[in-house]
């Protein structure tokens, strides 16, 4: 066995626990991927004779990798890119029909769906939720630490902190899981109303998927309020449509394009979004009431309005 055999054999069998890693520094299977395969890139680009813990070695470098492409989503959030592409979606008002356009070219998206619900699945999304509201090196001290046991002086040296400087920021993100870990009863509210949502999410995707009107009026208040902005209805001009049946309506008759859809966490909520071929075209925002209906949708596809929003993917 070469050397280059023996490090592509040692790093498949790190390869689950980098991705593990990564997955709850970054919530997103896709980002986690490419860290891992940059951590790859890294180590065959390296010379590693002298390390004397591999596993250890690319712990860390996942960890580095990780901890920029946070720092770079903040970033990108404070100051949006602002991509011009057509991603819209039609709407008629009058019929009330909900299409998702494809533009070409459009790149795949990595990840197996079934490792993405194996994932968050393992993670749950209280803490996803969580995990988002805090810094990236909070976030980072926390995983490492918390939940993978890495010693505080190895996480220091990730960071750049001193042992007791990256103590303390664990601790910080340890107060703040537990303040919403079901222990409190503001926490048990939110685990409830995500949850809550969630369901009223799924079964409105199950429906539109399935095309069954009677179960979309079933998950949508009376009065549910439909908004679209410009970028998502052709003569640009935002819609807007009211009643269930109105929305219902167009949502039934988009079963092959809600084939293409996702349960996402939208901005710390439950919603769905589009994106055939990997693209992110269209996001729904959803406002689920107290009876677990959705009163509300925004359907979002300004690209300066989807470069803002803080997405993770959920399972069905």
């Amino acid at each position: 066995m070469t050397d280059g055999d023996w490090l592509a054999a040692a790093f498949e069998e790190n390869r689950d626990h980098l991705r593990a890693i990564a997955y709850r520094l970054l919530g997103s299977v896709a980002d986690a991927e490419d860290a891992v395969q940059d951590t790859w890139l890294r180590l065959s680009g390296s010379d590693t004779s002298d390390v004397e813990n591999l596993g250890g070695w690319l712990t860390t470098v996942v960890a580095r990798v990780s901890l920029n492409t946070l720092r770079a989503r903040r970033h990108r959030r404070e100051q949006p890119l602002g991509d011009t592409s057509a991603d819209v979606a039609e709407i008629n008002p009058q019929g009330g029909n909900v299409a998702v356009s494809r533009p070409s070219g459009t790149s795949g998206l990595p990840g197996d769906p079934a490792d993405e619900i194996e994932l968050a699945d393992s993670v749950g999304i209280a803490l996803l939720v969580v995990l988002d509201t805090l810094t990236p090196a909070e976030r980072l001290a926390f995983v490492l630490h918390d939940l993978f046991a890495m010693p505080f002086a190895e996480v220091g040296a990730v960071l750049g902190r001193t042992p007791e400087a990256t103590r303390q920021l664990a601790s910080r993100a340890r107060r703040r899981v537990r303040g919403a870990s079901s222990d409190g009863p503001h926490s048990a509210e939110r685990a409830a109303d995500l949850q809550r949502q969630r369901a009223a999410a799924n079964a409105f995707l199950a429906a539109a998927r399935g095309g069954d009107f009677e179960a979309l009026l079933a998950v949508l208040d009376a009065d549910v309020e439909l908004a679209a902005d410009a970028a998502t209805v052709p003569s640009g001009n935002a819609a807007r449509l009211h009643g269930a049946e109105q929305v219902a309506r167009g949502a039934s008759l988009s079963a092959g394009r809600a084939a293409d859809s996702q349960l996402a966490l939208v901005n710390g909520s439950v919603g769905v979004l589009f994106a055939p071929g990997g693209r992110l075209q269209v996001v729904l925002a959803f406002t689920v009431g107290p009876a677990g209906t959705i009163t509300a949708i925004d359907v979002i596809g300004d690209p300066e309005r989807l470069s803002g929003l803080e997405l993770a993917v959920l399972p069905d």
